[in-house]
């Protein structure tokens, strides 16, 4: 499948529209049961600090998966992202309260490639830490 968006009308530094995405203990737990992973570090403050760890923290796919969603959205298409890479930085500390945390999305196109794809490179940050490096995702463009 392919994006909505003509590779005629990108180009490199063309920025996407950014993404705000909140996160807090019940989306943790949430996430925990569609994915299966109960490690007690995305639910338990306790055994979280126990591990050496400030609090519970965001499963990292699940961070992935919140990050990329800025450029499905800009996309239109999910089935555009043809490659999505990224090294996990610092983890999402999602605290016991009200507000849990954010999670900040950037995107720009930083490459045009062959076969109508672009390389888009993504910042996500929380709580003014970095917390994807080399994020990079290639979108089938028409």
């Amino acid at each position: 499948m392919a994006a909505g968006i003509s590779f005629a009308d990108v180009e490199v530094g063309t920025e996407l529209p950014a993404g705000s995405f909140p996160v807090d203990r019940a989306t943790l737990v949430r996430y925990a049961g569609a994915s299966g992973d109960f490690n007690p570090i995305h639910w338990n403050e306790r055994f979280a600090r126990e591990v050496g760890l400030p609090d519970v923290i965001a499963h990292g796919m699940f961070t992935m998966a919140e990050a990329v969603r800025v450029v499905t959205d800009w996309a239109g298409d999910p089935g555009a992202v043809v490659d999505y890479t990224v090294k996990f930085t610092k983890p999402v500390v999602v605290p016991d309260d009200a507000e849990g945390a954010l999670i900040e999305v950037s995107a720009k196109v930083a490459a045009l490639l062959e076969d109508n794809r672009v390389r888009v490179d993504l910042t996500a940050t929380s709580a003014g830490d970095k917390v994807l490096g080399m994020a990079r995702a290639v979108v089938q463009l028409v």
